[in-house]
């Protein structure tokens, strides 16, 4: 299964778009990556020099005062005691706890790295943030508004980092904090998603004008060589866009007019042979009259008939005359039904199969001669022929089948070259001159279709005509 498009358009958008996508992932990765180092150092920060704070005033105090101020900043986010016990050192390091590494780090940088402290991380919220806790003397009231919320505990956002710090003072007192930092730092703003969201979409649709405006040229020279078959006439393409589109489509224009004067050239000496060829044989046909001997009259009018089929014949497969006529809605189904007749009248049998339900876009003449052709062949090598119609909405296809010996595989291509004849074909009484089958398919191919043959499994010759239902060049 192929998974890479096809088309230029779409691989440059795929390259581009999974580079884009790829470089977008990376950056907020990097982005929430630093933003949550830098922040949680901010806030730890914070909280470092607060404790930083206090610790010196407790310093700064005798042991008597010291209870009363711990009583006023005792309030969660951060409960202050001086009455707890040691606690083990952590043994977490830094490589397996980023956050608890993180903020010993800025709590040393805060007290002095002389300082004598230990920092363990909590699983949940300590004892001492839960409702009515205290942690000085009862006539000292804990400060109201400070993180307490409507009777359900302190108000701090859940989710954070629970810390509790122990601090020795200068007289070897330990004052212990247990403190929560904000979990502000692990969560990703709504403003940095919907940045990068509106970066990626900037630069996916910028990506597509792009890709579309580079490739539009290439896609418009593709058509126009496409169309180039069915019309060598057809308006030049516009020399317009980047250079290297506009030297494309001058090379196509120049190329364009020269096979169209190489084409108007040679039509104009095929035709100027058809006059002095046919001349000559008109003359030789009236002397052929003059014979006495019927048997040798009979004769010489049999090879000037072939030598004027083949004339005839050459020259309009050269010219290709059936780019000349106007195209018009036929009715392929009457046209058909008029071969059938024309075909029956002569004694020779044809069967049709199918409906053609609307009008075909085409040129008359030029399809009647091609099915003609095609029919003569299924009839001169078959004794019959069957012809089979299949209407689509975009598509008209017509198959006639003979019963004649068919054609070697490997010959199958080979008979739509001029004056080719199969071995079966090769007796002067039941072979054409070879251009039939070369004719019908120039006709096919200038309507934007194609003639193809295959051999029926049963015996015979199939060719099938498809045409494709837009209007002919």
């Amino acid at each position: 299964m192929r998974l890479a498009p096809r088309s230029l358009f779409g691989r440059l958008v795929l390259i581009l778009l999974g580079g884009l996508i790829l470089a977008q992932l990376a950056t907020a990765y990097i982005n929430l990556a630093e933003r949550d180092q830098l922040l949680y150092r901010a806030g730890g920060m914070r909280l470092a020099q607060q404790i930083s704070d206090i610790v010196k005033l407790l310093d700064s105090l005798p042991q008597a005062e010291r209870r009363r101020v711990v009583a006023v900043f005792n309030a969660p986010p951060l409960a202050v005691s001086l009455d707890r016990p040691r606690i083990a050192p952590a043994k977490t390091s830094a490589e397996t706890d980023f956050q608890q590494s993180m903020f010993t780090t800025v709590l040393r940088y805060a007290l002095g790295e002389d300082a004598a402290v230990n920092v363990v991380r909590l699983d949940s919220a300590p004892e001492s943030f839960g409702p009515g806790s205290r942690g000085g003397p009862p006539d000292m009231p804990m400060m109201q508004g400070r993180g307490w919320g409507r009777g359900m505990g302190p108000g701090f956002a859940p989710g954070g980092t629970f810390f509790t710090v122990q601090i020795a003072l200068r007289d070897g007192t330990w004052v212990t904090f247990d403190s929560h930092l904000s979990p502000q730092a692990t969560g990703m703003p709504l403003r940095l998603a919907l940045t990068l969201l509106i970066l990626l979409g900037t630069v996916i649709v910028l990506s597509l004008v792009a890709v579309r405006w580079v490739t539009g040229p290439l896609s418009a020279l593709a058509t126009a060589a496409e169309k180039l078959g069915e019309d060598i006439n057809r308006p030049p393409l516009p020399e317009t866009g980047p250079i290297e589109a506009q030297r494309a489509a001058k090379a196509f224009n120049t190329m364009q007019q020269r096979l169209s004067r190489f084409i108007a050239d040679r039509s104009r000496i095929f035709t100027a042979m058809s006059h002095d060829l046919k001349t000559p044989i008109t003359r030789l046909r009236l002397r052929a009259e003059m014979l006495d001997d019927e048997a040798l009259r009979e004769k010489f009018a049999k090879d000037l008939r072939e030598m004027e089929a083949m004339v005839t014949q050459t020259l309009d497969f050269m010219r290709d005359a059936s780019t000349q006529e106007a195209v018009q809605r036929v009715d392929a189904m009457a046209l058909l039904e008029s071969l059938q007749t024309d075909y029956q009248d002569s004694g020779s049998k044809i069967e049709i199969e199918g409906k053609v339900a609307q009008p075909y876009p085409g040129r008359p003449l030029a399809l009647r001669r091609c099915l003609t052709n095609l029919v003569d062949n299924a009839i001169r090598y078959g004794g019959r022929a069957t012809v089979k119609v299949e209407d689509a909405a975009d598509r008209l296809t017509i198959r006639i089948l003979d019963d004649g010996p068919g054609i070697p595989e490997q010959e199958l291509e080979q008979a739509f070259e001029p004056f080719f004849r199969a071995e079966a074909s090769r007796s002067r009484d039941t072979g054409g001159t070879g251009l039939g089958l070369g004719i019908a398919r120039n006709i096919a191919r200038a309507h934007g279709g194609d003639l193809v043959l295959r051999n029926r499994p049963e015996g015979g010759l199939e060719a099938i005509l498809s045409l494709p239902r837009i209007a002919a060049r």
